[in-house]
């Protein structure tokens, strides 16, 4: 963890060779806590830009919510209420499909698997988001997705009428098809969420479990690998067209750092935040073999109902992926 901190740092060090011009300051908003690993490497790719660029640009970061709710900084970054910001781009997949390629059960259910969807979905994914005023700076998988439970589940039978904590649309139809009660929740209001009853359930990773301590409200952590959704540091597109290129350059040797520590970050975390989850009091391992399979019939639907959405465009990137297997 050091040796990477380090390495971003003498990175940018290394870099400030852009042209001096006059100073700007861009807040960052992020939806996560400061200690949560995608916050960790937003905050050193905002060092590692400010020391780069000779502090021509200072990006300061606003985790928790604290600048922006989260399903508020994407539009936040588009309209220039602020130049730059990070995003889990699924939770938008209502205004285009595409936005919930990393959200389909069971397509890609490993680190390697992400990483060759990713490819597959990165270009058409940056072509969206340039139409929408945004420039695509890096991107960073979370661990895979689990189950969380108050109580002990066994079948999806045992879901029907649980609350479950939704973040996109992939969240809400999983709850519905279970028979559980969606309601939308963001990151940040997580731990209040479940200490009052708001709900009971959520898929997520060890990670945001870990960080928001949900072993004081939940009792269960099933491994069910589901998915690995991704955080997106993006830039407004007429800010970034005002940036140098010298500028520029350095902030994209930043954000492939960052993008390398922060796929790094989320396998070393998985192991540690499930054994965090275990010495917190939960119970945490494999679902059973039930469970497994009729959630897996259900991931079936999604993706059939996900690629009817995503047209053409959805199509070429699940055979792109499938062809890299």
């Amino acid at each position: 963890m050091k040796h990477i901190t380090k390495l971003l740092v003498g990175a940018a060090t290394a870099a400030a060779l852009a042209a001096p011009a006059m100073a700007e300051k861009w807040d960052m908003p992020m939806a996560y806590s400061a200690s949560n690993f995608h916050s960790a490497t937003g905050a050193e790719f905002a060092q590692c830009v400010t020391t780069g660029t000779g502090g021509d640009i200072e990006i300061v970061t606003h985790p928790s919510g604290s600048l922006f709710p989260g399903a508020q900084i994407k539009r936040a970054i588009q309209t220039g209420q602020v130049p730059i910001g990070e995003r889990l781009l699924s939770g938008h997949q209502n205004e285009n499909a595409l936005f919930g390629f990393d959200s389909v059960p069971f397509l890609a259910t490993s680190f390697d698997d992400a990483d060759k969807l990713w490819k597959a979905a990165k270009e058409p994914l940056t072509s969206v988001l340039a139409d929408q005023n945004l420039t695509l700076l890096y991107s960073v998988p979370w661990p895979p997705q689990g189950l969380y439970f108050k109580n002990e589940v066994n079948s999806v039978a045992d879901m029907k009428g649980i609350k479950f904590r939704s973040y996109n649309n992939a969240t809400s139809r999983l709850a519905e098809l279970t028979g559980m009660l969606p309601v939308t929740i963001e990151a940040a209001e997580i731990s209040q969420a479940f200490a009052t009853g708001v709900a009971d359930s959520m898929v997520s990773s060890g990670s945001t479990g870990y960080d928001r301590k949900v072993w004081e409200s939940l009792n269960y952590f099933y491994e069910v690998d589901a998915w690995l959704p991704r955080n997106y540091i993006m830039v407004n597109s007429d800010v970034w067209n005002g940036v140098s290129e010298a500028n520029q350059n350095v902030i994209r040797a930043c954000a492939e750092l960052a993008e390398y520590a922060g796929n790094w970050r989320s396998k070393e975390y998985t192991g540690f935040t499930l054994q965090g989850l275990r010495d917190g009091g939960m119970t945490v391992g494999p679902a059973s073999e039930q469970m497994v399979g009729e959630l897996k019939e259900i991931g079936v639907t999604m993706t059939n109902e996900w690629l009817e959405a995503a047209g053409a465009d959805g199509k070429a990137i699940v055979d792109n992926f499938m062809s890299m297997k």
